[in-house]
Parts: C-alpha cells; structure tokens; sequence
C-alpha cells in the first residue's frame, strides 16, 4: 500500500489500515433524529405559527450538523499498521488530534473478542494488544478477526526479518 504520512521513516511502510465500526458514528445518527423530532413535534405543537418552521428548520440544522461531526471524528479516527508500528491516530474535536505509536517489535500478544450477538451481527469486537509497557485495547473494531490475523501477520513478519529470517 503506497501511503505516504506525516513522521514516516525512511524504510517504512503501510501495510493496512483500519478503524471502529462505523456504528461508533451512531450518537451522531440518534442526535440527528432526535433533532428532527424536536423540529416536527414544534410543528404540530404551534401549527399555525410561521416563527416555529423557521425553528424547526434550525433544529434541523442543527442535527445535520451533529451528525457530520460525528463522521467527521469516526472517519479521522484510525488506526494504521506499517512494517514497523502500529499507529493509533484519534480525532477528538476538529481541531484536537492525538496520536500513539506501538513499536510491532514491542508486541507480545494480541487477542480479539467479540461482545455477543450484536457484536457478530454487525461484525465489530474488541482487540487487546499486549506489551510491555501496557495493554492497547482498540474497542468496536470493524472485522476484528480479520483486523486480528494481519496484526498477528505483521508482527510475526517483523521477527522473522530480526531473527534472519528463521522460523
């Protein structure tokens, strides 16, 4: 995957991305509605008062605007997995952004879960990273057993390179 970012190293690459189900966006979805239902409710409350479309209209608004935010932070929201790290970027407002890198040499296990029927419904569960240092959980991961699998691909690919390449 040819993708350049910010503070990569010389010989790195991306090997995958991904994020949190986009079921995390749902708040966004919810306000939305709730939003409208608020607008129509004034409606039918005060039917005869042009002032009330005009507020129904902003609320509206308002929730459309609740909405693309919240997509704006789901989609800004990643995490990315090179040859080298993997690294957890985490939108937190539109102008607040943090990020953390985990070295894959750092790795000493990872493991998946999937949170019942729901989970595996809409194919999303939690991942643990175990180092070290301290545990990395990923919670609502899109297609976490696949997510699972090419960590565990790109982690054992990095000590198979330090170790010369035996197994």
């Amino acid at each position: 995957m040819q993708i350049d970012f910010e503070g990569q190293r010389p010989d790195e690459e991306v090997l995958f991305i991904f994020r949190r189900h986009i079921a995390t966006a749902l708040r966004g979805l919810l306000f939305m509605i709730a939003m409208i239902a608020v607008g129509v409710a004034m409606l039918f409350l005060w039917p005869n008062n042009a002032k009330i479309v005009f507020a129904m209209m902003v609320c509206v608004l308002i929730g459309v605007f609740g909405f693309v935010y919240a997509l704006i932070l789901w989609y800004f929201s990643f995490y990315m997995v090179t040859n080298q790290r993997l690294r957890q970027t985490r939108q937190k407002g539109m102008f607040k952004k943090s990020v953390v890198d985990l070295d894959l040499e750092k790795i000493m296990s990872v493991s998946f879960g999937v949170p019942g029927m729901f989970g595996a419904m809409f194919d999303y569960g939690t991942i643990l990273v175990q180092t070290g240092a301290g545990d990395l959980v990923m919670s609502m991961v899109a297609h976490p057993e696949t997510v699972y699998n090419e960590l565990q691909n790109a982690a054992h690919n990095l000590a198979n390179d330090y170790d010369g390449g035996e197994e």
